[in-house]
């Protein structure tokens, strides 16, 4: 008996160990399975968790719907396999507005999906399946954008505009703001640290999906994002966040599937907080505008980012780098290294400072962006439209940036305008229109051991046009080749064809008439 009723204790000391762990079962919470909106039950168990010091709400096999959920320090959302959480199509109940930013500008408007405000250890896992139900989002942006006049405003765009006195924005973003709607992220906090999302699938974002922004230690792993063509649903977007974590991760979305940001313009500025110490690996991405991107909204900085191990198959580019005068912000310190691309839309490479194209030269001013210390290693690209562009402006040229063991086959190949100490070493581009490089105005470069496996009759491989301080060498075209060097321009001066074997090339060099005949040295 006396044995028994040991036993017994330590059976009722086990349930109540386990009834008080720390996960909350929402089925036992006052939620359900069967699809029916129970958000309060759900916040209802976050609030009770966050009382007891933390804990876990669990979501067991089957379908529940919710409306906005603000999560809490030390909380996680777990959801198993078999569990479908369905966001609310209802833009009620994403209110009241809250503190969030849209597109790097902080404004109030419909609270994120999932919302948190200067929390620590928060936490969204499992093999679960969480849908933003975006369509009823995406439709009503369509309403507004397509309307051939003035249209009355709805209850939100009149809301928006009572809780927005004075927002300050740049001219060329008044197409954006006139709209007064704002979709929700389907994920997004402000100011926490410590966030780990890993395992589940998200999908139909309203608009932004991951969405950290002013974050400290963030870890994305293993998750799957699927979007449909869509209006800027990207996939996973941190802004102004330090030590942040990407891994492991399936991407397919209706706009860029990984954008580093860190703000817009003079509010990003006016927080001044880059997006640094950034990790991106063993990921693919397939639809979408670019596999990763930094930019547009760069004003805060970007720096220290290693993008490695990814696999684009579809996008519409490889990586972009992308920011225009008026942004400000310095874009530096990036590494990339081991990539696959193919059936790349547009440009497998881009750094361009001409995001907004219509601008003009103007003093270096805190509002002037800057690209520097960028490099690029070990990447191959089949079915490219164009290998890559490199374009800075006058007052501000791309600064130190290098391609290394790169292959390319695609229909056109680098153009390089305005930029200075670029490298070229190993790089391959089998271009099926023009030129494989194409410099122009820019200074101290070296291509070295660059060419292509598929020279074109009378067009040259190399073409510079006012190019200054230039090394081309250690350069030996396997194959019969027109021309390998054209060069033209009053300002091309110190080009040095050295250490190169030129025995399958008709045409070594082709000067222009505007060449000084001292411009390239042999």
């Amino acid at each position: 008996m006396k044995n028994i009723l040991i036993i017994l204790c330590f059976i009722t000391g086990l349930n109540t160990a386990f009834a008080n762990d720390g996960w909350l079962n929402i089925l036992n919470e006052g939620g359900n399975n069967k699809g029916i909106k129970c958000t309060e039950a759900i916040q209802n168990a976050i609030e009770k968790a966050s009382k007891n010091g933390g804990g876990t709400i669990f979501f067991p096999a089957g379908e529940y719907l919710t409306g906005a959920l603000k999560l809490k320090s030390n909380i996680t959302i777990h959801l198993d396999s078999g569990a479908l959480l369905k966001f609310s199509e209802n833009f009620d109940d994403y209110l009241p507005f809250v503190e969030m930013r849209y597109e790097g500008l902080m404004m109030k408007t419909f609270s994120p999906l999932f919302y948190a405000k200067d929390a620590e250890n928060i936490t969204i896992k499992g093999r679960g399946v969480i849908d933003g139900q975006g369509k009823a989002w995406w439709n009503e942006v369509y309403r507004i954008e397509s309307a051939k006049g003035p249209i009355p405003e709805t209850k939100y765009q009149k809301m928006w505009g009572e809780q927005n006195p004075g927002i300050v924005y740049e001219p060329y973003y008044k197409r954006t703001m006139d709209k007064k709607f704002f979709r929700p992220a389907f994920f997004q906090v402000l100011n926490c640290k410590n966030i780990l999302i890993e395992g589940v699938t998200f999908q139909n974002s309203p608009f932004w999906t991951i969405n950290p922004e002013f974050c400290d230690n963030v870890t994305i792993t293993g998750i799957s994002i699927f979007n449909p063509h869509s209006p800027n649903t990207d996939g996973i977007n941190p802004s102004s966040c330090k030590n942040v974590h990407i891994s492991n991760c399936h991407i397919s979305v209706g706009d860029d599937c990984i954008t580093i940001k860190s703000g817009r313009d003079a509010d990003g500025r006016k927080y001044g907080i880059a997006t640094e110490n950034v990790t991106i690996t063993n990921c693919t991405m397939l639809s979408g505008h670019g596999g990763v991107v930094i930019g547009s909204e760069m004003s805060g900085g970007i720096k220290k980012i290693t993008i490695s191990n990814c696999v684009f198959d579809g996008t519409d580019r490889g990586i972009r780098i992308k920011s225009a005068r008026g942004r400000g912000g310095v874009v530096e310190d990036i590494r990339v290294d081991n990539i696959v691309m193919k059936n790349i839309k547009e440009e497998a490479f881009v750094l361009s400072l001409f995001y907004d194209k219509d601008t003009k030269q103007e003093p270096v001013t805190e509002k002037t962006p800057i690209f520097r210390n960028i490099h690029m290693s070990n990447i191959t690209g089949t079915n490219v439209n164009k290998a890559g562009a490199i374009l800075g402006i006058a007052e501000m040229p791309v600064q130190n940036i290098s391609f290394s063991n790169i292959n390319i086959d695609g229909k056109e190949g680098f153009e390089v305008n305005t930029a200075t100490d670029v490298e070229f070493h190993d790089v391959k581009v089998n271009a099926s229109v023009g030129s494989s490089f194409k410099i122009s105005d820019s200074k101290n470069l070296i291509l070295d051991n660059v060419g292509s496996s598929t020279p074109i009759k009378a067009v040259p491989v190399i073409k510079l046009n006012n190019v200054s301080n230039l090394m081309i060498n250690n350069n030996f075209p396997f194959n019969a080749t027109d021309i390998f060097i054209e060069a033209d321009g009053k300002e091309t001066k110190n080009v040095f064809v050295k250490n190169n074997v030129f025995n399958n090339v008709s045409t070594p060099i082709k000067k222009g008439k505007d060449l000084d005949k001292k411009a390239i040295v042999e």
